[in-house]
Formats: structure tokens, C-alpha cells, sequence
């Protein structure tokens, strides 16, 4: 089993809000894989189902975005599982909008839902990076992450979530390379 979790705020104030890309990613592939309907669990959001033969529990805690990390670390516990079965969605300010990066492990860059889960679980989780861009200067960085998407930017959001959801497959399998090469791909062909 593999837990995938997406960072975000909970509350229908924050959901368009760049820094909860991460739960619209998890809504996304969630949606196309005809995964359960959530369930109230580990101080979040659960819902499980298969992409291909794989079985993923996602994850959407409802903690708070500087929290994240305890419900993380509950759902880990329940299942046995180790932050090497982890895989955490979330916005990523240092990448240009609507690009998607994987890595493994690593520090927080100032990301407080990373900091979190590193804090609870350790830094060796997978890591699916969703590019938001930076506002330009550090003092306009809040404002802009806890700001919603604009309206201008819903298409190009909702065909990069559609590509992340399509291609889910190459991630639930592990090859990293494919699923973001596989994304970049599929926007590429989007006019």
C-alpha cells in the first residue's frame, strides 16, 4: 500500500487557493481512478482505491497546512507503513506554474506543510511538486499563496490537474521520470 497525501488548508474559504493545489491534485486523481468516497479519518479526509494494480490510501488533512505532519503520521502508524510508502503533493513556489517535479527526501525550502511532515514521519518521503511560482519578492509571498488561482490561470490548473490524474499510473508504479516527462508530454499537446 501506498499513502498519497495532499497538502492544503481545509474550509471552502481556501479552495482555490495556489496552496491547496495539492488536495486538487489528490481530488483529481481520485476522481478519474474512481477511488471511494472520503472518509472522515487520521484528522483528515481518506479515500481508497487501485491505480492499475497498486493500492493507495489518499490523504487530505484537515489539520491545518503547519500541522500536516501529525495527520500524516497517524495514517502511517494505523497502516504500518514507512515514510519511504509516502508520497506528499503540494505547491511549490521555487518552480514555474504548472510545471510538476518529483523527488525524494530533501529539506522543507520553507514550505511549513513540508516542514510538518518532516518534523512527524523524517525527510524520506517522495515529494510531487507543483509549480506555482513566486510572486517576485519575499514579502509578497503570503499574500500570493493564500491567494485563490486567477481566473486566467483556471484552465491552464485544470488541464495541468487532468495530466497529473491521467498519467497517476507511472507514479503508483514508481518511475518518477515517465510520470513527469508523461505530464509534461500530455500539456505540450494541449492548444
Amino acid at each position: 500500500m501506498q499513502l498519497w497525501v495532499g497538502l492544503g488548508n481545509p474550509g471552502p474559504q481556501y479552495a482555490m487557493h495556489r496552496h491547496n493545489v495539492g488536495f486538487m491534485a489528490i481530488d483529481a486523481i481520485a476522481e478519474v481512478h474512481g477511488f471511494a468516497p472520503p472518509a472522515k479519518k487520521f484528522q483528515g479526509w481518506i479515500q481508497e482505491g487501485r491505480i492499475g494494480s497498486h493500492r493507495i490510501l489518499m490523504l487530505k488533512p484537515a489539520t491545518f497546512m503547519n500541522d500536516s505532519g501529525r495527520s500524516v503520521r497517524a495514517a502511517l502508524d494505523f497502516y504500518k507503513l514507512s515514510p519511504g510508502d509516502v508520497t506528499v503533493l503540494y505547491d511549490e513556489l521555487d518552480l514555474a506554474p504548472f510545471k510538476v517535479k518529483v523527488k525524494q527526501g530533501g529539506g522543507a525550502a520553507g514550505h511549513n506543510g513540508i516542514r510538518s511532515t518532516i518534523q512527524h514521519i523524517g525527510a524520506e518521503f517522495r515529494r510531487v511538486r507543483i509549480g506555482i511560482g513566486h510572486p517576485g519578492h519575499k514579502d509578497r509571498v503570503t499574500g500570493y499563496v493564500l491567494g485563490n488561482y486567477a481566473k486566467a490561470e483556471i484552465e491552464p490548473l485544470t488541464d495541468l490537474l487532468g495530466a497529473i490524474a491521467a498519467e497517476a499510473d507511472w507514479l503508483a508504479a514508481g518511475d518518477d521520470a515517465r510520470f513527469m516527462s508523461d505530464v509534461a508530454l500530455r500539456l505540450q499537446a494541449i492548444p
